[in-house]
């Protein structure tokens, strides 16, 4: 089955799927918005949460500030987006309670993505760390029992 024109020029799949709802080898129409993000995570079922950063003005004191969109999205197996690419999705009919939007094509990955996700990690060690230091002094404080 060779992948169908979905209206968008973009980097058509390699990989051939069998996946009802797939915008290229499916019968999923894909209209209205279009976004750009990056995975932040995949789950089973072929769904994946991607953020993106927006603009947004405070009138008040005439300032943007950032703000975080989180999306459910559908991943075809034909793209197969992995935790960190940055992905271009798509508005789609209702495919779940929770997901509208698919993912259309992987654009690359975020170089950024993988230095925040080690400096969480380095942070939580050092926290364990410290938590374990606490115990071992609180040990050594208490008083003796008199026998």
């Amino acid at each position: 089955m060779n992948a169908k024109n979905v209206g968008i020029k973009l980097k058509l799949p390699k990989k051939n799927c069998e996946d009802k709802k797939c915008p290229f080898h499916g019968n999923l129409k894909i209209r209205g918005r279009l976004f750009t993000g990056i995975i932040i995570n995949t789950d089973a079922h072929r769904s994946a949460t991607i953020e993106f950063e927006r603009s947004y003005y405070v009138p008040k004191y005439e300032r943007h500030e950032k703000r975080r969109t989180r999306l459910r999205v559908h991943n075809p197996d034909c793209i197969n987006a992995k935790k960190g690419d940055k992905v271009r999705v798509s508005e789609c009919r209702p495919l779940s309670k929770t997901k509208k939007f698919v993912i259309i094509e992987k654009i690359g990955e975020d170089m950024f993505f993988k230095q925040r996700e080690e400096a969480l990690e380095e942070s939580k060690v050092k926290e364990k760390v410290k938590k374990e230091e606490k115990t071992e002094t609180e040990v050594k404080k208490e008083p003796k029992e008199k026998g």
